[in-house]
Parts: structure tokens; C-alpha cells; sequence
């Protein structure tokens, strides 16, 4: 008789632990033990578990509509599309199901425009360290051999450069007549929480305006909030081409969007591209539920100030400790790099009972809920502190 298991993909290396119940910031086991979840299922619980409205916007969706096909209006889908556009300064939206999709549709739609405008052999500038998501064209833009391997041949019309080098990108633009746009993380999230110079966006935003490139923001981890502002690239006053995200977007309904203005607006016509389950009914209403809670609440203003209590007892408390190299962050997205690989910190983060992760092999990830209270980020930094001096063995 074989476990549940012997019926998964073995994908994932998963915690030896499941839930049973989510309210608020807090998640419990069968046993009925609580946890602080500091993960938001990656950045994905922006209002935290079983949100009162958004769990009366899924219940009243289900009962009324659920799917009825792109073939048709849907005009929660349009409403979606043009809060999103106003909210991030664009002129037309695609709904997809995540994140990968609409980085896919971001690629596709570069390709197409470097086509229109008479570019052969269209290329598309992505950064080492990146993450874009695991269909093939979207692994092959994520900046991981470690992800990549296994899956080649890769897809051709990639040029990768380092993140946060801007001399790199000049270098390519005087000698790659074939690049057509740029594809960045306004902060690498999977990349270690890696944010990049002040003038490295609004630079980025010159150089593709100079040569008629698409500047094409992914926003998937960094928006809807997370960073204080709805979209990252708004701390640095850098309005993009084309944005995508995703994540937080549903609460944890699948959704993804890719947003577009300018020159790549009107680039997908029909027949170009497509989705069957994208935009429907039942994402699209719980989507706007989020964003009314996001518009109403204070919850971006808390998303400063809370990562800003974070990041300071962090560093207050382990600024100095020998095992830890960085300790950084915007808004509620906070990495803490540690001297020496760390993923053992997951297990015993749980059981100080608190909810992180680890990416890039050294860097502990903190994606809260925007709705966390001083008490929460407390106990979090509390919990985190005797996980990391128990890791350290200190």
C-alpha cells in the first residue's frame, strides 16, 4: 500500500508538515498547532489567510459564474484590466493563470514587436540571477543553471547580462543590433532578495527609450503592495513598457497579468495569443476584491513601516553576528544572508513555529502578510533570532 506520495512528482523537497486551517497571519497543523507564517505561500497571502471578503467574493462568484471563455465578453475582466492599468500607470492588460504565463506573454509580445518593427532574429536582454518562472522560454530567461539543467536545448533570443550592471547593457546595445527589449526584477526575489542601485531602473528606463527597446518590468513577487507601493518600480519613478505579475494578485486564486502602454500596446491582436482559463469570472472577481481591500486599507503604508521595524531589529539584533553577511529589504520583503549555505533554517524555523524559506542556497526569505501588527513582526523577529543562533550554535 503506497503513501499519497507514491502518486506526486517528486518535485518538491517538502517540509515535513501540512496544514489544516489559515486565519489572518497564522497558520495550524493537524495537531492544532500555530504557526507564524512570515511566507505567505511566496508572497502569495498579501491579506493574509481566509480574508473575510475575500472568502464572500469567492463564495458569491462560485454561485453566480464561474467560466465561460475568453470567446465571449467578461466584464469583470475588463473592469480588472482597467483598475490594474490605472493603478500602474498602463493602457492594456492579458490574463493569464501565474506569473510564468504572463512572463510568457511579456516574451512573446517583445518577439512580435521586434518583428513588427523589421528585427529578423528579435533578443530580449534578462539578467544572471533572475527568475521569470519554468515554462521553456521563461526558464530560459530565469538567470539558475541549477534550474535549467536537464531541459536543454534552451530557447534561443536571450542575452544575459549581470544584474545591476548598467556598462554591460551599453556594451550590448552597441554591439547586438537584435535586442528588442529589456526583462527585469526591480528587486531579484528567488535571486536572494538582491536589490539594485537606485539608478540602475530609471538608467535602464533611458537606454531602452534611446534605442526602442520595451522595458519590461516583472512584478510578479514584488507587486501588488509588497514593497510599500503598488509596484516596485514606483520607488524609483520608472514607468515600464510592459509589467507583469501575478502572486498576490488573487490571494492565492491563480491569476497572472501582463500590463502594456506605449509602443507595446496593441502588439498582441487577435489570434496572437491566448488563454483558456485566463481572465475568467471567478479569478477576475477575486482579484477585485483585493484590490478594493488594498485601496481601502492602510495596508501599503503598513507594509513600510512594518518591514522597516523588521529590517531595523534585525540589525540591531544581528547586525554583528558572525553567521550573517547582509541583512536587507524594501517593504515586507526582507532577505537575511547568512556566511554559509542555510537551508536547514526551514526546519528549525519550525519549530520556533514560525514559517520562512531559503533561496539562493544562503539568504533566509521573509514575505509577510501586509496586514501584520507590530506584535507580529515582534514575535517574527523574536523567533527568527533563537532559529539562527541555534543554527549557528551559538
Amino acid at each position: 500500500m503506497g503513501t499519497d506520495n507514491d502518486y506526486l512528482m517528486p518535485t518538491y523537497s517538502r517540509l515535513p508538515i501540512s496544514f489544516v486551517k489559515g486565519e489572518g497571519v497564522r497558520l495550524w497543523d493537524a495537531n492544532g498547532i500555530s504557526y507564524l507564517d512570515a511566507l505567505g505561500g511566496i508572497a502569495v497571502a498579501v491579506l493574509g489567510h481566509a480574508h473575510p471578503e475575500v472568502a464572500e467574493a469567492i463564495a458569491e462568484q462560485a454561485r453566480l459564474l464561474i467560466h465561460t471563455s475568453n470567446l465571449y465578453r467578461i466584464p469583470v475582466q475588463e473592469q480588472l484590466g482597467e483598475r490594474l492599468c490605472r493603478i500602474a500607470g498602463m493602457e492594456q492588460a492579458f490574463f493569464s493563470n501565474s506569473g510564468a504565463e504572463a512572463n510568457e506573454t511579456a516574451i512573446k509580445l517583445a518577439r512580435h514587436y521586434g518583428h513588427e518593427n523589421g528585427v529578423e532574429n528579435p533578443s530580449i536582454i534578462v539578467t544572471e540571477g533572475a527568475f521569470h518562472g519554468r515554462t521553456m522560454a521563461t526558464l530560459t530567461a530565469t538567470g539558475s543553471r541549477k534550474a535549467q539543467a536537464g531541459f536543454e536545448p534552451l530557447v534561443p533570443g536571450f542575452r544575459r547580462v549581470p544584474f545591476n550592471d548598467l556598462e554591460t547593457v551599453r556594451h550590448v546595445a552597441k554591439h547586438d543590433p537584435g535586442v528588442v527589449a529589456v526583462l527585469v526584477e526591480p528587486i531579484q526575489g528567488e535571486g536572494g532578495i538582491r536589490i539594485p542601485s537606485p539608478d540602475y531602473l530609471p538608467e535602464l528606463r533611458q537606454i531602452c527609450r534611446e534605442r526602442q527597446w520595451l522595458l519590461m518590468m516583472d512584478e510578479i513577487q514584488t507587486g501588488m503592495g509588497r514593497t510599500g507601493q503598488w509596484f516596485a518600480c514606483q520607488h524609483h519613478g520608472v514607468q515600464p513598457d510592459v509589467l507583469t505579475l501575478a502572486k498576490a494578485l488573487g490571494n492565492g486564486i491563480p491569476i497572472g497579468a501582463c500590463l502594456a502602454a506605449g509602443a507595446a500596446a496593441g502588439v498582441l491582436k487577435p489570434g496572437t495569443h491566448g488563454s483558456t482559463f485566463g481572465g475568467n469570472p471567478f479569478a477576475c472577481r477575486v482579484a477585485l476584491s483585493v484590490i478594493d481591500i488594498l485601496e481601502r486599507t492602510s495596508a501599503l503604508d503598513n507594509a513600510r513601516r512594518q518591514g522597516a521595524r523588521i529590517l531595523e531589529e534585525l540589525d540591531r539584533r544581528l547586525g554583528d553576528h558572525p553567521g550573517i553577511t547582509a541583512i536587507r529589504g524594501m517593504g515586507l520583503m526582507v532577505g537575511i544572508e547568512t556566511s554559509n549555505p542555510c537551508k536547514e533554517i526551514m526546519n528549525l524555523a519550525l519549530e520556533e513555529r514560525i514559517l520562512v524559506n531559503v533561496t539562493a542556497g544562503d539568504v533566509i526569505r521573509l514575505l509577510p502578510a501586509l496586514i501584520y501588527r507590530d506584535q507580529d513582526s515582534d514575535e517574527l523577529v523574536d523567533s527568527l533570532v533563537k532559529t539562527i543562533e541555534r543554527f549557528a550554535g551559538t
